[in-house]
């Protein structure tokens, strides 16, 4: 196997491109994606045709430089089936993240809420992606709407809707130029249809990936009512425009997780899955995060028994974060009986057929409403009740507040704002809920004790080797906290962890 390290995006090597497509090399998949002259079709490296000659074959860094290029693609390896690469720009990366929350039919508002200009934003997706944001976001919805076609008996009218076609006659027109045959001819007929609304759908990711360790991470944050979690699956209630239904997420074939979908308005699916990538963090480089946060002699023995291990992120920013201010200064398992009880008192009772999920939680605006006793019905610091409904107010009044985009000393920022807000809790939030990747939780107490006792300030500096990927290294420290028995507290250590 060619064993040459995978090419940035911007920086592809036609070279390397070809030894890596004639080798199959797994490595690279996602990464480019080779477009051949003589089929007019473009393919990952993986895929199980002959290989075409090297003087036929085009590089390009993201599917949608490929569609732009006018190639198809192919219908043996399934570009929509590559597991997604984040950009090696940083700007680029949130960019993507807001995209597939439909940020990208408005250009203005994707450049204001990242901070620049729409020209340089298209300038950096030219370097790094081959396509202009607006090109990317329709070629996502061009692959989603053939995996539909190909994985789901929905209907095609259903499949039109869920992938953003205005209509059923755009879509067939749209799927006819690019895949060169109508939808009905491509799809391949489901053995046994199925006989309520829910339908499964791959979520492939770069391998490795250690469920196990995300499942574990998972379960000790899940909200009772809300969310239910087994070593083999994870389901939760989810909420878009007014309609509810469910997502039950597993171990799928090959390099993907499988997601059983069960919603009522299929327009909504892009978001669906974008929102399920990102909880499962199914993006990222681990092998790249893996070998970095290696160099650290303290969490080497831990990467290497988790390799793959990502940030399990949260479904919705808000629900995450009054979690996250739930769990201020008490411990994992309190802060989860209070989440619960949040749900029971103030969320909506919901019959779902799916054992452990029996409520949605509460909107900014029920909480709000109960400010006056939410300390008392929950018995808990009043301090720590006026941080939730400050947060809700704020959320209430700019629903942008708790979206991704910005740096992350700007999200930091805007979250301290909010009164009852401190350092840890606004990390906390940013890392699982913002998907902030260097986002570190240094006065986290556990933490600080698995690496011997280090105060929060000694913490802060010691992760300064582990940058851009901070995040990850908090999730190997609190899994090994997890797995070991906390000392008793000394009354000054009790009074450090009251750090938020």
């Amino acid at each position: 196997m060619f064993t040459a390290n995978p090419p940035v995006a911007e920086k592809l090597d036609p070279a390397i491109c070809y030894r890596a497509l004639t080798t199959r090399d797994a490595r690279f998949d996602g990464r480019f994606f080779t477009a051949v002259r003589t089929t007019g079709i473009y393919c990952r490296p993986i895929c199980p045709a002959q290989t075409p000659k090297e003087q036929n074959c085009t590089f390009y860094p993201s599917a949608a430089a490929a569609e732009v290029a006018g190639f198809r693609s192919c219908l043996r390896c399934r570009p929509e089936r590559a597991p997604n690469t984040a950009p090696a720009n940083p700007l680029v990366e949130r960019a993507m993240a807001l995209i597939a929350l439909g940020y990208a039919t408005d250009g203005p508002r994707l450049s204001r809420k990242l901070g620049v200009s729409e020209r340089h934003l298209r300038r950096l997706f030219a370097e790094h992606l081959g396509a202009s944001p607006k090109q990317v976001a329709e070629t996502r919805r061009h692959l989603l709407a053939r995996q539909l076609v190909m994985e789901t008996d929905l209907p095609l009218t259903d499949v039109a809707l869920a992938s953003g076609f205005g209509s059923l006659r755009r879509f067939n027109h749209v799927f006819q130029d690019l895949y060169g045959q109508p939808p009905s001819q491509m799809r391949r007929r489901l053995a046994k249809p199925q006989a309520d609304r829910s339908f499964a759908l791959s979520l492939p990711y770069r391998a490795p990936y250690d469920w196990d360790g995300v499942i574990t991470a998972l379960a000790a944050h899940a909200i009772p009512g809300v969310e239910a979690v087994t070593p083999q699956s994870y389901a939760r209630l989810i909420t878009l425009g007014g309609h509810h239904g469910t997502v039950v997420v597993s171990p799928g074939t090959g390099d993907s997780l499988t997601a059983r979908i069960d919603f009522p308005k299929l327009a909504y699916l892009p978001e669906i899955v974008a929102r399920l990538r990102a909880l499962f963090d199914l993006a990222a480089d681990t092998g790249l995060i893996d070998a970095h946060l290696a160099t650290d002699a303290a969490l080497a023995p831990w990467v290497a028994a988790r390799p793959g291990m990502r940030v399990p992120g949260a479904w919705d920013a808000f629900e995450c974060a009054v979690r996250v201010i739930l769990g201020q200064q008490v411990s994992v398992a309190a802060g989860r009986r209070l989440a619960a009880e949040v749900v029971t008192r103030y969320g909506t009772a919901i019959e779902t057929g799916i054992p452990g999920l029996t409520g949605l939680f509460p909107s900014p605006e029920r909480l709000v409403a109960v400010a006056d006793h939410l300390s008392l019905d929950l018995n808990m610091p009043r301090a720590r009740a006026a941080a939730i409904i400050n947060l809700a107010r704020a959320e209430a009044e700019n629903p942008d507040l708790l979206a991704p985009g910005g740096d992350l000393d700007q999200t930091i920022g805007r979250l301290t704002a909010v009164a009852g807000i401190g350092p840890w809790t606004a990390h906390c939030i940013a890392l699982f809920a913002l998907r902030e990747p260097d986002a570190f939780p240094a006065q986290d107490v556990g933490m600080q004790r698995v690496l011997g006792g280090l105060s929060a300030k000694a913490l802060e500096a010691r992760s300064e080797s582990w940058r851009p990927w901070r995040a990850y290294a908090a999730i190997h420290l609190w899994l090994q906290a997890l797995n070991t028995v906390p000392p008793a507290k000394t009354g000054k250590e009790k009074k450090d962890a009251l750090v938020d």
